[in-house]
């Protein structure tokens, strides 16, 4: 790679909608995948692999449909080392402007062993496989699965293979998160060095973060020579998460005196994106997360609110407006306007049509009527849970009532729609919580047990929107959901129903007939 704009550029490949997903509980919908995709394309992303296609149909269609609609970003389809896959992965991105095949096989001695291969046939499979990618498609890329805990001399070896059979990128994957940036750095230095045919392919680094150190590993593969990171958005990934792809480029963006490297995403994106898929996923954004966490920007010490009035680079080495954070404060109330609520919602990185502007603001009017002040986090739950609504979801509560005393259970009149009819019932329970959670389980038996559950907050006061996470287990299946009301117990209800929406779409993947039945995900892990 001896071209200047090579050395200086390095390509964002963003794995959310695959390695992401991958997360227990994370299961993205259809259109949620092509909303994501729109927004990593819209944002600059340079590759997004969109998905494992043969792992389900509905996982084909996403990457298909996501391929026909990208306008910018190459798309990607992950395949493991089979023909069957490769060719799975090409039916669904052949159509993309810039399609990818991504292959991948597990080379250390401890994924060598679940094939059964011995390091001859496994070679032989990486020269197979790689070329029947490249024989469909002029952009193949190749990963040695637990590539750091692989012997250095086969990893020099089957590279060479892969680079010799057509692969245009070679990805290393420390799969375990296991590595350290010195190590990650000599790994990347080492192919580069050793291999032939080394300069003609991208290298690439995708991490783990199970020690923590997943952005510094993937800088560190970067400076050793790597041109390509593979991350996520929110570190969203199986275990502890992959490399966060708003640390990697803000790393990059804020550093750039001592790593001199360039991406093309537009940073100001980056809040708004966050966001999003921390709504569809259900999985929230720890309030101290580097970049995007709500106290990334706050300061509550009084020498550091005293520095930051007299100059905020004392304090911030970025500024909030950098990744699309709003600077000034707006507060809204209930005599606030459309126009009001628009222009603060465009500040938070929301970009709303008519009609969805339309049903937000009767949400926002109704909480308005329950509280003095409606803050940035009321609109941002708000936004969370309208866009919960969209899905159409099986199951939907229609009203609570809940009957509370000193003395004695508690008692929970529910009503609940499922597939279109209603139903209520009335339940009593060790608490308001508890007598709620015995209604929805009497409507809707299930065998789901509750794994999770957490309050927390969303601002200030007596009034305050209190947002609620629900965790589930079933079979092995977990789904997540979350909702906000100044309610707590309607907001239980509707977060248990919102994880509970969530496990049958993860029912649905793995009914029979269905592909994942024999293809899991768990088969996709890097």
């Amino acid at each position: 790679m001896t071209d200047t704009t090579k050395q200086d550029r390095v390509l964002i490949f963003d794995t959310t909608l695959r390695d992401g997903e991958q997360s227990p509980g994370a299961t993205m919908s259809h259109s949620e995948k092509l909303e994501i995709a729109e927004l990593l394309d819209d944002m600059g992303v340079d590759i997004i692999e969109a998905g494992f296609p043969i792992a389900s149909e509905g996982d084909f269609q996403a990457v298909s449909e996501i391929a026909q609609r990208s306008k910018r970003s190459v798309i990607c389809g992950l395949a493991r080392a089979q023909l069957p896959d490769i060719d799975r992965a090409w039916e669904a991105v052949k159509h993309a402007e810039r399609p990818r095949i991504h292959t991948f096989i597990g080379t250390s001695p401890l994924h060598r062993a679940i094939p059964n291969l011995t390091m001859d046939e496994m070679a032989n499979r990486i020269h197979e496989t790689v070329s029947h990618a490249r024989n469909l498609c002029d952009n193949v890329q190749w990963s040695p699965m637990d590539a750091t805990r692989t012997e250095h001399d086969y990893l020099c070896r089957v590279v060479e293979i892969a680079i010799k059979a057509g692969a245009t990128t070679i990805n290393i994957p420390d799969t375990v998160g296991y590595t350290a940036p010195r190590e990650s750095a000599d790994l990347i230095r080492m192919l580069i060095e050793k291999v032939p045919g080394a300069d003609d392919v991208v290298f690439s680094t995708h991490c783990h973060n199970d020690l923590g150190m997943a952005t510094a590993n993937s800088l560190a593969a970067v400076e050793a020579g790597a041109r390509q990171i593979e991350c996520t958005i929110n570190g969203l990934g199986e275990r502890a998460g992959n490399t966060a792809l708003e640390e990697v480029v803000m790393a990059l963006k804020v550093r750039h005196d001592i790593m001199p490297y360039d991406t093309r995403i537009d940073t100001t994106k980056i809040m708004g994106i966050s966001r999003r898929v921390s709504q569809v996923s259900g999985f929230p954004v720890q309030f101290n997360k580097a970049i995007v966490g709500k106290n990334a920007f706050a300061h509550e010490s009084g020498i550091h609110q005293d520095g930051m009035l007299k100059n905020a680079e004392t304090f911030e080495i970025m500024r909030p407006k950098d990744v699309g954070l709003a600077e000034t404060s707006l507060v809204l109330g209930k005599h606030s306007g459309r126009a009001a609520l628009r222009d603060k919602l465009n500040q938070l990185g929301y970009e709303l049509g008519d009609n969805q502007l339309k049903d937000v603001f009767v949400r926002f009017k109704a909480l308005a009527d329950r509280k003095k002040e409606v803050y940035e986090d009321d609109l941002i739950a708000l936004m969370r849970d309208a866009a919960g609504d969209e899905q159409n979801d099986r199951i939907q509560v229609k009203s609570l009532r809940v009957v509370c005393g000193t003395e004695g259970p508690q008692t929970a009149t529910l009503t609940m729609v499922v597939d279109g009819t209603e139903k209520s019932v009335e339940t009593t329970g060790d608490g308001p919580v508890d007598a709620t959670f015995k209604a929805i389980k009497e409507i809707f038996p299930t065998t789901a047990r509750l794994q999770l559950y957490q309050v927390h907050a969303v601002t200030e006061g007596t009034d305050a929107q209190a947002t609620v996470s629900v965790r589930l287990e079933e079979d092995g299946r977990i789904a997540t959901g979350q909702s906000s009301d100044t309610d707590t117990v309607v907001a239980s209800a509707n977060a248990y129903v919102n994880a509970l929406n969530r496990l049958l779409v993860r029912r649905e993947k793995s009914a029979p007939g269905d592909d994942v039945k024999t293809v899991s995900y768990r088969d996709a892990g890097q």
